[in-house]
C-alpha cells in the first residue's frame, strides 16, 4: 500500500501534467541525449527572422533606389531645360560681335584715258545682311565700322597724297540713313628706310613671301546705331580719287557692348553658370509647387480654407437664420378659422391652437438649422461661390508672394 502511494503521483501533479503536457511536447527547444537544445530548433526562428528582415530591407532599398532614379531623371531634365533656356536667351539677346565682308570696287571705263587714270571714282555697293536675309547690326546696338585698304607702295600712291573715302548707308526702300567721309593716305617712308627695307627683305621679296604694301585702316563710324524702324540693309563706299591704286579692301563691323551684354561677352563662363543656376532654381521651385499641389492639394488644403470661410462668414449666416425665424413667427401668428356646429370638421379650441403653435414654435427654436428651402439654397450657393473663388485666388497670390521674395 505504501509502495503504491509512493509510485502513484498525486492528483495535483496529474493535473499539471495534463495542463502543460501539450506545451511541453510542442516546445521547440527539444533536448538531445546530453540535455542541451538541438541546433535546428534554435536556428529555425532566427533564420525566419533574418529572412523577414532581409525582405523588408530589400523592399525599402528598392523603393529608395526607384525614388532616387526618378529624382535623378527629373533633375537631369530640369538641368537640360535650364541650359536650353539660357542658350536660347543668349542667342536671341546677343547680337553679332563682328562682321567682315570684302569690298569690290568698280569704276567707269568709257572715257579718254589721256585725261585721267580712271574715268570715275572707285565705288562699291555692299550688303549689310548676313546670308542675304538676316541683319548684321541689331537695332539700338553701338557698332564701330572701319575700312581696311591694302595699297601698294607705288609711286602713284606716294604722289597721291591725301584722298577721301565716303560711306553712305541706306534702308530697304532706298532711303539714305546716314553718310560719312574720312580722309587717309599712305604712311610716309623715307628713301633711306625704303632702301634698307628692300635690302633686308630682299630674299622674301624675291621668293614672293613678302610684298611692298601697306594696310591702311580708317574708322568710318565710331558709334553707329541702326534705326529700329528703318534698319540699314546696305552701304555705298566711294574713294574720291581717280589715281588711287588698291590691291583689296575689306569692311569690318565690330560691336561695343555695355551692361548685361558686356558681362555676357567678357565673362561667358561665369554668366553661363549664373544663368543656368538661376533657371534651374526657378524650375525646381515650380516643380516643387506642382508636386505639393498634386500630393497635398496645395499649401492650404480645401478643408482648412472651408473652415476659415465658415468662421469668417458666421455673422451673415446668423442674420439670415434670424430673418427666417421671424418670417416663420409671423406666419404662425395668423388666426386659425373655427367651424360652427354642423360643419364637416370640428373646430379647435383656442387652447389647442395655442398648444399647437407652441409646439410648432418650439420645434423651430429647438432646430435653428431648419430654415426655408429658398434661404438654404441661397446659403449653399453663396458658400460654394466663396469656396470656389478662394480656391482659385489663394494659391495664385501665395505663389506670387513667394516668387517676389525669392527673386
Amino acid at each position: 500500500m505504501t509502495e503504491e502511494r509512493q509510485q502513484s503521483p498525486s492528483p495535483a501533479v496529474e493535473g499539471l501534467r495534463g495542463r502543460f503536457g501539450a506545451d511541453i511536447k510542442r516546445s521547440p527547444f527539444r533536448r538531445d541525449g546530453e540535455g542541451l537544445p538541438s541546433m535546428g530548433a534554435v536556428m529555425g526562428p532566427l533564420l525566419l527572422w533574418l529572412q523577414d528582415v532581409a525582405a523588408v530591407t530589400l523592399l525599402k532599398a528598392r523603393r529608395t533606389l526607384l525614388r532616387a532614379a526618378i529624382l535623378f531623371c527629373v533633375l537631369v531634365l530640369l538641368l537640360w531645360i535650364s541650359m536650353f533656356l539660357y542658350g536660347s536667351f543668349y542667342y536671341s539677346y546677343m547680337p553679332t560681335v563682328s562682321f567682315a565682308t570684302p569690298v569690290h570696287f568698280y569704276y567707269r571705263t568709257d572715257c579718254d584715258p589721256a585725261d585721267s587714270v580712271l574715268c570715275s571714282f572707285p565705288t562699291a555697293n555692299i550688303s549689310l545682311l548676313k546670308h542675304g536675309k538676316d541683319q548684321v547690326m541689331m537695332s539700338g546696338q553701338a557698332y564701330m565700322i572701319s575700312l581696311i585698304l591694302e595699297m601698294p607702295e607705288s609711286p602713284a600712291n606716294e604722289q597721291l597724297g591725301m584722298f577721301m573715302v565716303k560711306m553712305t548707308c541706306y534702308s530697304k526702300d532706298g532711303t539714305i540713313m546716314t553718310s560719312v567721309a574720312r580722309s587717309t593716305m599712305l604712311h610716309f617712308r623715307s628713301n633711306l628706310l625704303q632702301t634698307l627695307s628692300t635690302l633686308l627683305f630682299s630674299p622674301l621679296l624675291v621668293t614672293g613671301l613678302s610684298e611692298q604694301k601697306q594696310l591702311i585702316e580708317m574708322e568710318l563710324f565710331s558709334d553707329f546705331r541702326s534705326d529700329i524702324y528703318q534698319p540699314a540693309v546696305g552701304a555705298v563706299i566711294e574713294i574720291q580719287s581717280r589715281r588711287v591704286q588698291i590691291y583689296s579692301a575689306q569692311l569690318r563691323i565690330h560691336a561695343y557692348f555695355t551692361g548685361i551684354r558686356y558681362l555676357l561677352y567678357n565673362f561667358p563662363v561665369t554668366s553661363a553658370v549664373i544663368g543656368v543656376a538661376s533657371n534651374f532654381t526657378f524650375l525646381c521651385v515650380i516643380v516643387l509647387f506642382g508636386y505639393l499641389q498634386f500630393i497635398w492639394g496645395g499649401l492650404y488644403p480645401p478643408d482648412q480654407v472651408r473652415v476659415k470661410v465658415m468662421m469668417g462668414d458666421s455673422t451673415r449666416l446668423q442674420q439670415r437664420k434670424e430673418e427666417a425665424l421671424k418670417r416663420m413667427h409671423s406666419s404662425s401668428s395668423t388666426p386659425n378659422m373655427t367651424y360652427e356646429k354642423g360643419c364637416s370638421e370640428p373646430s379647435d379650441t383656442p387652447q389647442q391652437t395655442k398648444q399647437a403653435g407652441g409646439i410648432r414654435n418650439k420645434g423651430v427654436l429647438d432646430t435653428p438649422g431648419v430654415i426655408d428651402t429658398d434661404n438654404l439654397n441661397h446659403l449653399q450657393e453663396d458658400e460654394a461661390g466663396i469656396m470656389a473663388t478662394l480656391q482659385t485666388i489663394l494659391p495664385f497670390f501665395l505663389r506670387l508672394l513667394i516668387f517676389q521674395r525669392l527673386f
